[in-house]
């Protein structure tokens, strides 16, 4: 079929398989608006036949591919070797000066010293013929993590200490790996995207939906612990602002307030334009500046879009026909994005200096808002009538739609993955480690056609080769670590690449089941190694509310089970009785609840696993889900702060003197191995 063909050539996937004996095609109408999002026209039979000879025209006439991967310590890329004798080559290195050579006996790559890095090749034939591609050099593998370690999972607004303004911040984080670190030896924290949101009234509070995965959202800056605060001449209005950020942390902790991001960020934005003012000394100015020559046009870009949606608001709509000639000041945003990166990498050395092998995991994003500065600063790099999503699976039988513009595959490889590159870049800058958020996406992505339900969506392929190789160059040259969240329906042979190249997957326990034989919850020992294991997640029900059934009663009450709610109940019972079995099998105690979480993690530490993440309202015993996938306004999806299991509020003063928190973590630490805390471990 010549509408099939088509689809092959750009990666359009016309059909495919959620499990190994179904086939779900893809309804026509879906590959045919896709491949108009990819500016080829199939919206006739002879559109196809004009297009698809035009592709094949095109693939006959291609020497190389758009990008070529060459691993440290293997052979060339296949396309190199397959050149006739005497073809020219000349490379245009990252960095150096160019080098050029002829294919023979001395083979298709000068030796074996070709530096790491993104470098340009262009080949001349003998018979006069042209090509050129990306050549990415790359490392054999990512940074690898620590034999074994442990460490918290936590979603930073909701971690409010007696000195934060109504949400958590980076004073906070950086308090929570000092104690965890040094009182309970962990390796880790890992913790919620704190890429820039989008602003508005109200701002949507997901951090997997913002408006730039490139630039820090300043609201999670500690204002008190900023140079110029001390030096700041209004001190009543500054300790006027103070105060009434106080009222809006007792309003959480003590009155059942929700997180309201909107009224911090007014508050911290009215302080922060009181320090701006302050004069910056020749040090502070010198570091200022550099920042801004090394952030370049994308900080330009960015600060130049904060400043126009603050004085007209997100919506475009009501912007200036030329938005450019008015764009506000955004010096001052520049500013913010300075001092934001700078506490974010204080955290860090924070944490390094608790002990920590790793520090601070920071998480990903897959996209970004549809109206947000990265859209808004390369609109084509984005196939904006699209969003990514998901396919129905036994997790949602609808499946899920997540409002994100997706990249689109040629203009990133026409780019030479320079968005991916510059993004990669900006997040370790601060990171000890990265998580990749839906990491299958670096092979492809369930695209959602706007007006299309999320069921009806299909696949699009991306070069997974060539996205793996930039991420694991961009980690070794940050010397650290990558996790992939690799959950839910996963493409054969992608955890197998990723393994290959020393990224690390995520193993849940209530998924891990012997699913290719009887179905059973996996022993301890037949864990894969390289991953983070945890109990959950921000997506999913905490541990006290799985083993009581609690997330049922939940999602029953608000009309999203899909099924019955006495079998809803019926499986889940079943599900938990099969692993408290499996736990009281292995020798451990599982009666009452906090016994019963204890045994969860555990169970963990018996496992490979190299890391073992504890989600830090297990350590409480919260029973309230972060954010309850398929709701927006019937559930308070990340507006929680974290609670003990009567549902009060936890300062982190109250947790880190939490005898069930402390309970948890020694029993991990133990499991996880002797380990020896430094000098001076104390609660903060």
């Amino acid at each position: 079929m010549d509408l099939a063909r088509l689809a092959a050539h750009h990666g359009v996937a016309t059909s495919y398989r959620p499990s190994a004996d179904v086939t779900v095609q893809v309804p026509e109408a879906t590959v045919v608006a896709v491949l108009g999002l990819l500016g080829v026209d199939a919206a006739t039979p002879g559109a196809v036949r004009a297009q698809l000879a035009l592709a094949e025209q095109a693939a006959a006439a291609r020497l190389l591919p758009p990008t070529l991967v060459h691993w440290d310590g293997s052979p060339p890329p296949a396309a190199l070797t397959a050149l006739p004798p005497g073809t020219r080559i000349r490379l245009l290195p990252e960095d150096g000066y160019p080098a050029e050579w002829e294919t023979g006996p001395a083979g298709p790559l000068p030796g074996t010293g070709l530096p790491l890095g993104v470098h340009r090749i262009t080949v001349t034939r003998p018979d006069g013929r042209t090509g050129a591609a990306t050549l990415i050099a790359a490392p054999d593998r990512a940074p690898a993590a620590p034999e074994r370690t442990h460490g918290l999972l936590v979603q930073l607004y909701s971690l409010l200490s007696e000195s934060s303004w109504g949400m958590g911040d980076l004073g906070d984080l950086a308090r929570l790996a000092r104690w965890a670190g040094r009182t309970h030896g962990a390796g880790f924290i890992q913790v919620n995207p704190l890429h820039a949101a989008v602003p508005g009234t109200p701002t949507d509070p997901s951090p997997y939906r913002p408006s730039s995965r490139r630039f820090p959202d300043p609201v999670h800056l500690r204002i008190e612990d900023l140079p110029e605060y001390a030096a700041c001449p209004d001190r009543d209005a500054l300790d006027a602002l103070a105060e009434r950020g106080a009222e809006l942390r007792r309003q959480v902790l003590e009155k059942d307030a929700l997180i309201d991001r909107d009224a911090v960020w007014a508050l911290k934005r009215a302080a922060l334009e009181l320090l701006y003012a302050v004069p910056r000394d020749p040090s502070r100015e010198a570091a200022f500046a550099e920042f801004r020559t090394a952030a370049g046009p994308a900080l330009a870009r960015h600060t130049a879009w904060t400043a126009l949606a603050d004085r007209y608001g997100a919506d475009r709509t009501a912007w200036p026909e030329d938005p450019a000639a008015e764009p506000g000041d955004p010096g001052f945003h520049c500013w913010l994005a300075w001092l934001t990166d700078a506490q974010l990498a204080d955290v860090q050395r924070a944490a390094r200096e608790a002990g920590m092998a790793v520090g601070v995991v920071h998480d990903l994003a897959v996209g970004v808002h549809p109206d947000g500065a990265d859209v808004w600063a390369a609109p084509g790099t984005y196939a904006c009538g699209a969003s990514v999503g998901a396919p129905p699976d036994a997790f949602n039988a609808r499946g899920q739609d997540w409002g994100l513009p997706p990249w689109r595959p040629d203009r990133l490889a026409e780019s030479g993955y320079a968005p991916l590159r510059d993004l990669l870049r900006s997040v370790f800058r601060y990171a000890g480690a990265l998580r990749i958020d839906h990491v299958m996406g670096l092979f492809r992505l369930w695209w959602i056609p706007e007006g299309t339900p999320a069921a009806g969506g299909t696949y699009v392929s991306y070069d997974g080769e060539a996205m793996l190789a930039l991420l694991v160059l961009e980690a070794h040259r940050a010397g650290a670590p990558v996790i992939g969240e690799d959950l839910g329906t996963v493409e054969p042979g992608v955890r197998e690449a990723l393994a290959r190249r020393g990224v690390l997957g995520t193993s849940v326990l209530w998924f891990e089941r012997d699913w290719a034989g009887d179905g059973e919850p996996l022993a301890p020992a037949d864990w894969r190694a390289d991953c983070l294991a945890t109990a959950t997640t921000h997506d999913l029900p905490p541990s006290a509310a799985k083993l009581a059934g609690a997330h049922v009663e939940l999602r029953d009450r608000l009309g999203l089970l899909t099924r019955p709610a006495e079998l809803e109940r019926a499986e889940d019972e079943a599900d938990t009785r099969e692993w408290l079995a499996l736990l009281e099998r292995l020798g451990l105690d599982t009666k009452g609840e906090e016994a019963a979480v204890r045994a969860l993690y555990a169970f963990l530490s018996r496992t490979p696993a190299r890391l073992v993440g504890v989600w830090l309202p297990d350590a409480v015993g919260d029973r309230r889900p972060q954010n309850l996938p398929g709701t927006w306004d019937q559930y308070p999806n990340w507006r929680l702060p974290l609670a003990d299991a009567s549902g009060r509020p936890l300062t982190l003063e109250r947790l880190t003197a939490s005898a069930r928190a402390n309970a948890l973590l020694e029993a991990v630490r133990e499991g996880a191995g002797p380990r020896t805390a430094p000098p001076g471990a104390r609660a903060v």
